[in-house]
């Protein structure tokens, strides 16, 4: 029985139980947004998890990390290491796009040690496996797709990005409406390319009940891939984003009907002005079902400082509503990021997601600010130290500036504003 059968019969799982105590809320309101597809819960039968979160309305905005090896770097162990500090600081899940040589591995040893919800893009495996067999992915067999799905669901996997609305139909509308950048998801154009090759269905659309029985098998929540998400903030809100979204919408409803958990991946590059009725537009087509945005990133002009650009969009997108952040690292469309670049996206991602939930009115989220408040107003460092998302930085800052004036900062030292007025107002109640 999967998490939202059971909800629909009402019955509290403990994994709803785990959800309501961590978001403050009874267990009854998680059944209920689990029940109506508002809220999912990633969490497969066969993976023993810590720490299983909620995603969806009415708690608090969720951020994802990506890991994982490329060809050129197929270092398990490396990747294991940003896994843990990842979580460390805050992170809600982990996705493994691995496409490395060890791929296979890589994804085992991340499930083993994971102690949150794990997603993958399988459509990396398949093609990798592909490529390796025939020289071609043109040459991949639909059985083999499927194969590929049901071993990774077996493995344990929580969530899986399906990239079901790439369909002949939406590459045709692109072809009608260029692009400066055609397709950015790699998932995306792995498909595509199939389909072109082979004038063929995407066999994820039109074999839609078989990617569903998997997951309905195994209770793997189904993330559902915007494959044409627009990689230029010039083609954001195209006519080939909407028409993926809208086919996401029906499947959405199919797979809810069939008791499978749903989400729904959002646009990865929008102008600051258009991100409320992008995550508007979601919410109306795909029945409330959890988003999950890539940042949105408001601006291509910042390689480097991608996690700033995408914390702005994040921020924005979820106070309008979005549920699921996927952190940007400051090596996006650069490099695979390195330990540094990992902490980096994580904690921009969390700072967004937080100030997200301020602006959402979450409960607790005001509650964290007023007790860093308090404890800055007191002058009570090591309080501040570990209230912060991130709790190193700010105490090698504090170090570093030392000797100074001890309950201030050498900003203003003698001159601290919190020491004057805190004196001038004793005074006056003296």
């Amino acid at each position: 029985m999967t998490q939202l059968e059971a909800a629909r019969k009402g019955k509290i799982t403990p994994e709803m139980r785990h959800v309501a105590k961590a978001e403050c809320r009874n267990a009854e309101f998680i059944r209920s947004g689990v029940a109506k597809g508002r809220i999912v819960i990633p969490k497969n039968i066969k993976h023993r998890l810590q720490n299983p979160c909620g995603i969806g309305e009415g708690l608090k905005t969720k951020i994802n990390a990506n890991i994982g090896t490329s060809k050129d770097s197929s270092n398990i162990s490396k990747e294991l290491t940003k896994m843990r500090e990842s979580v460390a600081l805050g992170s809600d899940t982990i996705m493994d796009l691995s496409t490395g040589p060890r791929l296979v591995e890589t994804r085992r040893k991340i499930l083993k040690y994971s102690k949150v919800p794990i997603g993958t893009v399988p459509i990396y495996e398949i093609v990798i496996d592909g490529l390796a067999k025939y020289g071609a992915v043109k040459d991949i067999t639909v059985e083999e797709m499927f194969r590929v799905l049901e071993k990774q669901a077996r493995e344990g996997v929580d969530f899986f990005t399906i990239h079901s609305g790439v369909t002949r139909r939406s590459l045709e509308i692109l072809k009608e409406n260029p692009r400066i950048l055609d397709i950015v998801s790699r998932g995306g154009a792995f498909l595509a390319e199939w389909m072109l090759e082979n004038d063929r269905e995407n066999p994820f659309y039109e074999y839609f009940d078989r990617v569903i029985d998997i997951a309905k098998r195994f209770d793997v929540t189904l993330s559902l891939g915007d494959g044409l998400r627009p990689g230029s903030v010039r083609d954001a809100t195209d006519m080939a984003q909407i028409s993926e979204l809208i086919t996401l919408g029906k499947l959405q409803k199919i797979a809810f009907k069939r008791g499978v958990q749903v989400m729904i991946e959002g646009p990865g590059h929008v102008p600051i002005n258009q991100i409320q009725a992008n995550v508007a537009l979601q919410k109306s087509i795909c029945n409330r079902a959890p988003f999950y945005v890539l940042g949105p990133l408001v601006t291509d002009v910042a390689p480097g400082y991608d996690h700033i650009t995408a914390a702005i969009g994040g921020t924005l997108a979820g106070s309008a509503g979005a549920d699921f952040l996927c952190y940007v690292t400051p090596a996006e469309h650069l490099r695979l990021p390195t330990l540094e670049d990992v902490r980096e996206g994580v904690i921009a991602a969390k700072i967004a997601a937080h100030a997200s939930d301020l602006a959402k009115g979450i409960e607790g989220a005001m509650e964290w600010d007023i007790k860093i408040s308090k404890a800055r107003q007191a002058r009570d460092w090591n309080r501040q130290f570990e209230l912060a998302i991130d709790k190193s930085k700010p105490r090698r800052y504090r170090k570093a500036s030392m000797p100074g004036v001890k309950d201030a900062c050498t900003m203003c030292g003698d001159y601290c504003s919190i020491r004057v007025s805190e004196k001038c107002f004793r005074t006056k109640k003296g």
